[in-house]
C-alpha cells in the first residue's frame, strides 16, 4: 500500500501539478481496511485504459505506475478526463 500510495501522490504532484490526497479507515462488516483517495485539477488522463498499460509513459518513466498501483490494491478506481483532472481511490483490507 505503501509503495501504490508514492506512486499516485508522485503522479498527482508531476502530471497534475499537485492537488489533494487523502486516508480514511473504512470497514465493511468485519472487514477493516485503509482507502486513500488522490485528486488533482490537472489535464486529465484522455486514455485511462492505455494509462494503465505497462510500458505506458507520457513523462520519462518507466510506465509501471497507474497498473502498479491498481495492482498493489484490493480496490482501485480512477476518473479523468481531458481538462477536468483525475481522482484516483485505492483500497486495502486487512489479511483477516
Amino acid at each position: 500500500m505503501i509503495t501504490a500510495a508514492s506512486e499516485l501522490a508522485r503522479n498527482t504532484v508531476k502530471y497534475g501539478g499537485g492537488g489533494e490526497s487523502r486516508v480514511e479507515k473504512v470497514q465493511n462488516g468485519t472487514r477493516k481496511g485503509l482507502r486513500l483517495t488522490f485528486t488533482d485539477a490537472g489535464s486529465g488522463i484522455p486514455d485511462i485504459e492505455l494509462a494503465l498499460t505497462d510500458g505506458y509513459t507520457t513523462g520519462n518513466g518507466m510506465g509501471l505506475g497507474l497498473g502498479g498501483a491498481k495492482r498493489l490494491s484490493d480496490e482501485f478506481e480512477i476518473e479523468s478526463a481531458p481538462g477536468k483532472g483525475t481522482t484516483v481511490r485505492i483500497a486495502k483490507w486487512k489479511p483477516y
